[in-house]
């Protein structure tokens, strides 16, 4: 591939009063009608995921299901947001999901090292796309990053976001591998300005992986986009996220950061699937008054 002579020119980050901020949105506090209303947000924010080396059809199709119905007794649940797979359950996982509101997404790009060449990766995302993907995750070359070629990264970036067609892309940081908060803001830029439709901290296999202050850095990058450009970009923390407290202090964050325009699944996602039970447990004890045993909830 042909390097551009891309650059990119990021603020630098103020680590203590990242940190510092981030750590008081920990301290709202929720009155119940706002809890639950936040709660069914965070439902219809999150992507179910699958993405193990031992999942079979048989797993996708479970966990499709489970997507159609997160508690049939709960009435007035929206649905999640979408079911991200690996490309060759994309059709199967199309299936499963047509007649609904439910994004297939699938991970591409050699997911999730990202280490293969450039065009094996965009036939990977081309495959995902052809079997009817909606939206496409890849993850930057960490390696190259490290290296200083920005401009790889970035025309790598803009070459996905071309294969992707009509699908969407959320591009993977990896934030746990990029080290400092001026990294994570500097991959930020880049992953903006070669078009990506969303970043997104983690895959997920890496720890650590979203963290309130890293993603509030990732806001920021998102914002100061906005200001100058009047263009939006999703952002989608994943993994780490397991409780439905703190997906609603991410909420807090998202609403004093960006604004209520980014309070729709259009433009904010959670990438963490056990994250889905937890926040359920929470509904039906706003609605019963009583916690449901774990027992009622699936797994998958």
């Amino acid at each position: 591939m042909t390097t551009s002579d891309f650059t990119v020119s990021s603020p630098p980050v103020d680590q203590v009063g990242i940190v510092q901020r981030a750590q008081r949105f920990q301290t709202r506090s929720i009155k119940n009608d706002a809890k639950v209303q936040g709660l069914m947000m965070v439902l219809n924010m999150i992507d179910l995921t699958t993405l193990e080396g031992m999942d079979t059809p048989g797993k996708v199709k479970q966990l499709c299901y489970k997507a159609r119905h997160l508690h049939d007794t709960i009435e007035g649940l929206p649905n999640v947001a979408a079911v991200c797979v690996y490309p060759n359950f994309v059709a199967l996982a199309k299936q499963e999901l047509s007649h609904t509101k439910i994004k297939v997404a699938s991970v591409a790009t050699a997911f999730p090292s990202g280490n293969t060449a450039l065009e094996i990766k965009l036939d990977d995302v081309r495959l995902a796309v052809d079997q009817g993907a909606d939206e496409i995750d890849m993850v930057i070359s960490r390696g190259k990053y490290h290296a200083g070629a920005y401009g790889y990264v970035y025309d790598e970036i803009a070459a996905v976001k071309h294969a992707c067609g009509l699908a969407r892309l959320k591009v993977i940081l990896e934030t746990g591998e990029l080290g400092t908060f001026d990294d994570v803001r500097r991959a930020s830029d880049i992953a903006i300005a070669a078009g990506a439709d969303f970043i997104k901290t983690s895959t997920g296999k890496i720890k650590p992986a979203a963290t309130l202050p890293v993603t509030l850095v990732m806001l920021e990058a998102i914002r100061d986009h906005y200001f100058k450009t009047g263009e939006m970009v999703g952002m989608k923390p994943a993994g780490g996220i397991s409780n439905a407290k703190l997906a609603l202090h991410y909420l807090i964050m998202v609403k004093e950061t960006l604004g209520e325009l980014w309070l729709d699944n259009h433009w904010f996602r959670f990438g963490a699937s056990s994250l889905a039970n937890d926040v359920l447990m929470q509904i039906a004890k706003q609605k019963t008054g009583a916690y449901q045993s774990a027992d009622y909830f699936s797994v998958d």
